[in-house]
């Protein structure tokens, strides 16, 4: 299937030839590794938070590189966290989470990849709408507008459409898609409606998470903390 793919992206050209052929193999490398270390890792809520807090420095270097090659990539560390931090500190203190390794790192991976996503996708939207539509900012200063205010106006919209992906899943969730946490509930013994409560509350988890990314990238970008200095905060 790797090589297929591989075959796919190089025949139509898409440009990522070698790229998916990496993210295949390390894939393998890294859930190999995981299988190896997890058994360990859950058996400690301690053991567990330091795993969840190398997720997310991982997810920080990979959505901030994706946003820009400068120094600025450490400031996705900023939408990342926010997203995240605060709706799995209410999870667990609701007791909708259990405080177990078991159940925090694979809620805690799939908020932290939804906010990875999120970063990534409204971020890279942003910096090249400002890009491409930097005469606009200029007119913007112009007329007055703040620095933060102009670029913002330009980006906002474009950044937004990050959010689609993670919309389009919670709206054909169960008629389009099975989720895998509602598949593994239900290959666990849970019941359907056991198996549906908690897919509902990870989508709807989920969503907050990636909004409120979404709403720090945009805030960083607008203050040019994301990209070098200049006419709207492009160079």
């Amino acid at each position: 299937m790797l090589a297929g793919a591989v075959a796919v992206a190089g025949r139509g050209r898409l440009g990522h030839g070698r790229a998916v052929l990496r993210a295949g193999l390390r894939a393998a490398l890294q859930l190999g590794v995981v299988a190896l270390v997890i058994a360990w890792v859950v058996g400690s809520l301690w053991t567990s938070a330091a795993f969840v807090l190398l997720m997310l420095a991982v997810a920080v270097r990979t959505a901030g590189r994706r946003i820009t090659a400068g120094p600025g990539w450490v400031w996705a560390a900023v939408p990342i966290g926010v997203g995240v931090l605060p709706v799995l500190a209410l999870l667990l203190g609701s007791g909708l989470l259990p405080r177990q390794g078991i159940s925090v790192i694979p809620v805690a991976g799939i908020l932290i990849g939804g906010a990875l996503s999120a970063t990534s996708l409204s971020g890279r939207r942003a910096l090249d709408e400002l890009r491409t539509r930097r005469g606009e900012v200029e007119a913007a200063l112009a007329l007055g507008f703040e620095d933060r205010d102009a670029r913002l106006e330009i980006c906002r919209t474009a950044a937004a459409t990050s959010l689609v992906p993670a919309l389009d899943q919670t709206r054909t969730v169960g008629l389009v898609t099975l989720p895998g946490a509602f598949v593994g509930m239900l290959l666990g013994g849970a019941t359907p409606v056991q198996a549906g409560a908690v897919q509902l509350f990870v989508l709807v988890a989920l969503l907050l998470v990636e909004a409120v990314a979404v709403v720090a990238v945009l805030e960083l970008v607008g203050r040019g903390r994301m990209a070098p200095e200049g006419p709207g905060g492009v160079g």
